[in-house]
């Protein structure tokens, strides 16, 4: 179970990591947390910059400076237009290093990026970057995605039963105090394919298939009810196929605002591999997306 006391959030300053940035105020806002807000001068540009210009260039601190002032006005309408306690903080080097350091040294509960971004976060979001960054922490990441308006409304938590499913809903939970849950389950008819060319008629799979979804929603109800939730504050949702595109779609279908998943999955051969479905949903999702990076013992 997390509790939000340190939101650590990465801006490059582009106006798509400016969304990022506003949603982490929201969410310092709504739980109490101090929102600490994180620009890195990426150590290797700096390095190229040195090399042409000379070490010590009146450009290169032109560029810190100019960097630490939008910084600071960030952090300080951030503080005003959300009510939210906001530090600033600056630093150059590796990017993702910085990142985990930060993040350790703040002990931040959450991480928050931006899906896009004008600079290092576009970078940073896009291929095996962003799967880079989930491999190293165990922290959750929140990747925003919409222009945030409002509190997370509906929020569909994808379920497989692994340890990693209940960290998942726990910083649901967290990040989204007053959504309503969608509790997803995705089942697939193992050997189908093989079950018919052995000769198994469509009515026996038909009723395998019935079983295998009933079986699916008795696991759903229970889980919810081991968590603590209450009926009005979850609905359930089983569905058949591959759960990276049913994810996908049944968030649209629901209208959700927020998609929350374990960083692993009943696949897992380590901590050093990332799951497929937390891949494909993070290059083809549309919503903010919260990905949990702990299991249960």
């Amino acid at each position: 179970m997390i509790h939000l006391a340190s939101i650590l959030a990465a801006t490059d300053l582009s106006a798509p990591s400016r969304l990022a940035a506003d949603r982490a105020a929201r969410l310092a806002h709504e739980t109490g947390a101090t929102l600490h807000l994180l620009h890195v001068l990426p150590g290797g540009a700096l390095q190229e910059l040195r090399q042409w210009l000379g070490a010590g260039h009146a450009a290169e601190n032109q560029l810190q400076e100019d960097a630490r002032r939008e910084l600071h006005e960030l952090a300080a309408r951030l503080q005003t237009m959300r009510h939210a306690a906001v530090s600033p903080e600056a630093a150059s080097g590796p990017v993702l290093d910085e990142i985990g350091r930060h993040a350790e040294r703040l002990d931040a509960q959450l991480l928050v990026l931006g899906a896009r971004g004008a600079g290092y976060l576009r970078r940073l979001m896009v291929g095996t970057t962003a799967e880079r960054l989930l491999r190293r922490t165990t922290r959750p990441v929140l990747v925003v995605r919409q222009t945030p308006h409002e509190p997370y409304r509906q929020a569909l938590v994808a379920l497989d039963f692994s340890p990693w499913s209940a960290p998942s809903l726990s910083a649901a939970r967290h990040v989204a105090p007053h959504a309503h849950l969608v509790l997803m389950s995705a089942f697939q008819i193992p050997f189908e394919d093989k079950l018919r060319f052995a000769g198994v008629d469509d009515r026996t799979i038909g009723e395998y298939r019935q079983q295998a979804r009933l079986d699916a929603a008795a696991r759903l109800d229970a889980f919810a009810q081991d968590s603590g939730l209450k009926p009005g504050q979850w609905t359930p949702c089983v569905v058949e196929g591959e759960a990276s595109l049913r994810i996908v779609e049944q968030a649209q279908e629901h209208e959700c605002d927020l998609v929350v998943l374990g960083k692993h999955g009943q696949s897992a051969a380590e901590d050093l591999l990332l799951g497929s479905v937390t891949k494909h949903v993070l290059a083809e999702g549309s919503t903010d997306l919260l990905v949990s990076g702990t299991r249960q013992p």
